[in-house]
This record gives structure tokens, C-alpha cells and sequence, in this order.
């Protein structure tokens, strides 16, 4: 049984034209997770698999370049033909359903609850997904916000979703075989609620991590460049994440798969 990580889309805070928002699709054993779901990310999500095949999907963060193709989904699922047998759970921070509903202008879920089956995230929370173990740490974002790591066969796969500089992130990343970090800014400026490519780059080389894939990379920056500089400053296997690449995770490195 296999462990990858396929990014649909590594663009922010827009998508852009074959880069859609934050989205990724994690593939541990029996598990299919769609993590964060940035615009543009479920039509990419088709290109793998059926909506209904999905274990679960897990939000990071309400910022509307990584969750609001939820909407998409709704729609695909309810209207488009894409049917489902039982609703999907979602592992998304705890304002999810209200923020869902009110798009439609409704009060609660209603029958949306016959798509989503919404789970509020908390710092430390954990889930077992078909052998696949989901643990939720909270970052710095300015807003409720967290972090993932995946564990499968011995091979972890860290997360930083969109996050500052903290402690909470050293612990995230500890020891992990991969970890995907954001490098959103140049440099910081006022509040540190997004990485420096070298912020991701020392956070690596801090925790131990095998390899580096850098996404999220903002306006300010280029993605290859973003991807040197935090590859200079990681000293280690650091890699671009592209959209629709599958990188295998196994203990030590990862490969891509595709």
C-alpha cells in the first residue's frame, strides 16, 4: 500500500491559470483525504478520483483560498451528477458549517448535511483513518488555524498549512520524512503570520526533516525562487510542489511517483 501527496493547486492568494489554490490529495493505504480545498481545487481532485471515493476532507483554516471550493463540491455532488453513498466528513475549524450555510443564505446545514459531515477541529486532535493517523496541531495565523501530520507505515507527512514563524510548527514538522510548507512572503513586514522561504528552509533543517516541498508561495515571489532560497538555507532535499504530481512518502525520502 502506497503513501503520496498529489498538490491540485499551490497558487495564493488566487488561483491562477493551471494553479489553482491550496489543495492536496493524500493517499495512505485505503485513505483518500482532500486537504484544504482552494478554488479550482475539486476540478482537479476529478482528475484522480470520485468525490465519493474520499475518506475524508480536512480544512486547514477559513481563509476563502483554502476551503471555499467546498462550495463546488456541494454543488457537483448535489446538482452535477457526481452522487455520493453517505456523506463525507469534514475535519474543518468549528465556524465551517455556519460559514457554508450562509452562503446559501440559510440558517444551518439543512440538507447540505446530506454532502458534509462537518467535525470541529482542536488543537491535538486526532483521527485514525483507515489505518492513516490524522493529528491537528494549531499554528499562527491570526485566525483559528492548524497544521497536519499524517502518519502511515512508519513514513510521516508534515503540513504547515498557512502559519508564522512558532514553536507549534517545530513540533508539527518534527522528524517528518516530507514536509510541505507555505513560503508566502518575501520578507515580513508588521505581523508573521506566513513563512520566508527561509523560514520554511530553517524549519526543516531545525526538525530534522528529510525533504522540503515548498507551495504557497504569494505574489511577491516566484515559485522557483522561493524554492532556492529555501533550499539554501534548508541545505537539504528541497523540492517545488507541482500540481498533479504524485510524490511518494517513504521512511527517510520522498520520490516523485508520476
Amino acid at each position: 500500500m502506497t503513501f503520496t501527496l498529489t498538490p491540485l493547486g499551490t497558487a495564493a492568494p488566487h488561483p491562477q491559470p493551471g494553479r489553482p489554490c491550496s489543495g492536496h490529495l493524500v493517499e495512505a493505504g485505503g485513505a483518500k483525504v482532500w486537504m484544504d480545498a482552494g478554488p479550482g481545487t475539486f476540478a482537479e481532485l476529478q482528475r484522480h478520483l470520485h468525490p465519493g471515493e474520499l475518506t475524508a476532507i480536512w480544512i486547514s483554516h477559513l481563509h476563502s483560498d483554502h476551503w471555499t471550493d467546498l462550495i463546488a463540491a456541494e454543488a457537483g455532488i448535489s446538482d452535477g451528477g457526481l452522487g455520493i453513498d453517505r456523506p463525507i466528513p469534514v475535519y474543518a475549524p468549528a465556524d465551517a458549517p455556519r460559514r457554508l450555510a450562509g452562503f446559501y443564505g440559510k440558517p444551518d446545514l439543512g440538507p447540505l448535511a446530506e454532502v458534509f459531515a462537518f467535525h470541529a477541529l482542536e488543537d491535538g486532535h486526532t483521527v485514525d483513518l483507515d489505518g492513516a493517523q490524522l493529528a491537528t496541531h494549531a499554528v499562527v495565523h491570526g485566525i483559528e488555524a492548524y497544521g497536519a501530520r499524517i502518519t502511515y507505515d512508519g513514513a510521516v507527512l508534515a503540513y504547515t498549512g498557512d502559519s508564522g514563524p512558532c514553536p507549534e510548527l517545530g513540533r508539527l514538522a518534527r522528524g517528518a520524512d516530507v514536509l510541505l510548507a507555505e513560503a508566502y512572503v518575501d520578507r515580513h513586514e508588521g505581523e508573521r503570520v506566513h513563512l520566508t522561504p527561509e523560514d520554511a528552509g530553517a524549519l526543516a533543517r531545525e526538525a530534522g526533516v528529510q525533504t522540503l516541498l515548498v507551495t504557497h508561495v504569494g505574489p511577491s515571489l516566484t515559485p522557483d525562487e522561493a524554492t532556492d532560497r529555501a533550499r539554501e538555507e534548508f541545505g537539504g532535499h528541497t523540492v517545488r510542489a507541482r500540481e498533479g504530481v504524485a510524490y511518494e512518502i517513504t521512511k527517510n525520502r520522498a520520490q516523485s511517483a508520476s
